[in-house]
């Protein structure tokens, strides 16, 4: 499992699977028809999803971290209960104590379970409320039959205000979508199988017709069963809890 706090793009995910740190959009051909913007009805705005300690990290994962240099990550990354060695790819240096490591393409810290105390406790930690935050956030009822299944799951050009979605169904976009609301506003986004913005695709946050602040990053929950697939030079906003592997394309 995995977790990605994407402020300007974050996963939760299970089986052994790599996730390349540096946003962006998928270069596999992506072919959706082309769709008139979809405004989707404003639904009351659900409960925040609690993170716990999990939320302390940009990217944190049960499995592995794979990076292909030179990535920029902002924020802490771990891994557990795997070691250490499943980071690849960041050139990390431990610290004199070997409870954390750091990389030149991380600004903050690397923790893995196989370090020294206190770390690997703290990793176990993070992880239990990882899981704990994917299983709430995959438990949410709809705000409402409109919010079920939206467009088939062909996104391309839609606009969400708070609310809880659910789709049966992968969910893709080739172009931008957009998220309305303020600063309290929640989105959850569930999804059984998987999410894949397609190269070059946004998603933009928007105020509401109040004209105030624009959605919290940190309020948009993307509950994912399968797979995330950001293409090339993609914009993704939010936290993504996914289930089996995150790839971000450069």
């Amino acid at each position: 499992q995995s977790f990605l706090n994407c402020h300007h793009v974050s996963p939760y995910s299970q089986n052994p699977t790599q996730h390349m740190a540096a946003f962006n959009s998928l270069r596999a051909a992506l072919v959706l028809a082309t769709l008139t913007a979809l405004a989707v009805a404003q639904s009351p705005s659900p409960a925040p999803v609690l993170l716990g300690t999990a939320g302390t990290f940009a990217i944190l994962t049960k499995t592995g971290i794979s990076t292909v240099p030179a990535s920029v990550v902002t924020g802490d990354i771990g891994v557990s209960p795997v070691a250490a060695a499943a980071m690849t790819g960041f050139g990390l240096i431990a610290d004199t104590l070997s409870t954390f490591s750091t990389s030149a393409q991380v600004t903050g810290k690397a923790y893995a379970a196989s370090y020294v105390s206190p770390t690997p406790s703290k990793m176990t930690t993070a992880i239990s409320d990882m899981e704990t935050a994917y299983t709430d956030a995959a438990g949410r009822a709809i705000s409402g039959a409109a919010n079920l299944n939206v467009n088939a799951g062909l996104i391309s050009g839609t606009t969400f205000t708070a609310g809880v979605y659910k789709w049966g169904t992968d969910v893709m976009f080739s172009s931008d979508i957009y998220l309305s609301g303020d600063a309290n506003s929640i989105f959850i986004f569930q999804t059984s199988g998987n999410v894949v913005a397609g190269s070059g695709a946004k998603v933009i946050l928007q105020a509401d017709s109040s004209g105030g602040s624009t959605p919290l990053a940190s309020n948009i929950v993307w509950q994912v069963a399968g797979f995330l697939d950001a293409g090339t030079t993609s914009h993704l906003e939010g936290v993504f809890l996914v289930k089996t592997k995150a790839v971000f394309k450069t």
